[in-house]
């Protein structure tokens, strides 16, 4: 069996289709938003997609044009309740393995799942025995169309920011920048950064990102910190040491947040690169905990006064008890080296309280506010 990644802006549809596949013995991650989905395929290796077409935001071809941006070899079927041809067509010509109409029957969806998964895992063989990473985002483009979208993304470059909440009080903690842009085909993070580890220019994306929150800073609320995320390459990158450098003016007012996904292991003496941001005024986070490849071995070289939870343990922390449990443990190791613990991915009323009554207190979501231009006020 394998793992399949659903995306539907309906919650009942999202669950049926859950039970159908979960009862077929394969495991399921959710998404209720295009975004979300894509942020999930960036992090986490999928065997198959299942997404409506239409959602708000971001409809289902387009996601799955995205989503073959990312990993070409990807099985993306669409489920529709309203068939046109024109959409069809679109599907077909971005390489949709099937195009199905609701309701769906749950035998149809199953075969149809079950085909798709093993279409992945031949194709992955077939990499492997020549040599490839089959895990690895693979761009379409050619090196050279690459770099050209990669200059263009770099040049039209800007930040969204989302809302950090403190729930106890009702209170802004801080905002986390999230880089976009507004030219060509890399627009959201995981394009942009598959696109610039494939070319070697993650020091170019950094500082570029450090550069337009410097630039944006004075406009955020003075109460609240800002979030900027920090590849481990990054950790390498002189100019994130300068003190002259854009952002460490602001550095008493920044989070580094160091990325869980990415290994720290190719990384020299990370904890003599610690000291030294820390001397500048930051402090570090650790960011998608329980996503990535390091686990807890990311505590004794960081020792970060911020834990982020990565949204696969927050999404669905009122309904699975598992989840609570290690969410719980998690706070309580927090509090013991004197972290924060900052819940991401919250979406639901439901998921809220659920992590507050873990011992989160800051939380992180769309339920508070998406991530857009300026420092929105967010929704209680």
């Amino acid at each position: 069996m394998g793992r399949v990644l659903l995306v539907d802006d309906d919650p009942l549809v999202l669950r049926a289709f859950q039970r159908v596949l979960e009862s077929g013995g394969h495991e399921v991650e959710t998404s209720r938003d295009g975004e979300h989905a894509l942020a999930l395929a960036s992090r986490r290796r999928f065997d198959a997609v299942v997404s409506d077409v239409r959602m708000p935001s971001m409809d289902g071809v387009e996601l799955l044009r995205r989503l073959h941006a990312l990993h070409p070899d990807l099985p993306v079927l669409l489920v529709t309740a309203v068939p046109r041809l024109e959409s069809a067509v679109r599907a077909l010509d971005h390489g949709a393995l099937r195009y199905l109409e609701k309701p769906v029957d749950n035998e149809v969806l199953l075969e149809s799942v079950e085909k798709a998964v093993a279409l992945h895992r031949q194709a992955r063989l077939e990499r492997e025995a020549l040599g490839l990473l089959a895990d690895a985002p693979v761009w379409r483009l050619d090196r050279d169309a690459l770099e050209q979208a990669f200059d263009a993304a770099l040049s039209s470059a800007w930040i969204a920011f989302q809302p950090i909440v403190r729930w106890s009080d009702r209170r802004i903690f801080a905002y986390e920048a999230l880089v976009r842009s507004a030219d060509g085909p890399l627009e959201l993070p995981p394009e942009i950064l598959s696109a610039a580890e494939r070319l070697g220019r993650l020091h170019d994306l950094g500082r570029r990102v450090r550069r337009l929150v410097a630039e944006q800073a004075a406009h955020c609320p003075s109460e609240a910190l800002l979030f900027v995320n920090l590849h481990a390459v990054d950790l390498g990158d002189p100019e994130l040491y300068q003190p002259e450098a854009p952002l460490s003016g602001l550095a008493r007012r920044v989070v580094l947040e160091v990325t869980e996904r990415q290994s720290l292991q190719a990384v020299d003496d990370v904890p003599a690169r610690m000291a030294s941001l820390r001397r500048l005024g930051y402090r570090i986070a650790i960011d998608d905990l329980g996503a990535g490849y390091s686990g807890l071995a990311s505590f004794g070289a960081l020792e970060p006064e911020v834990i982020k939870l990565d949204m696969a343990l927050t999404r669905g922390a009122d309904s699975v008890e598992k989840r609570q449990l290690l969410i719980r443990a998690i706070a309580a190791l927090a509090r013991s080296l004197h972290a924060l613990v900052v819940a991401e991915g919250v979406e639901t009323k439901g998921e809220r309280d659920a992590l507050v009554a873990q011992g989160c207190d800051l939380l992180q979501g769309f339920l508070f506010a998406r991530p857009e231009s300026g420092f929105a006020a967010p929704q209680f």
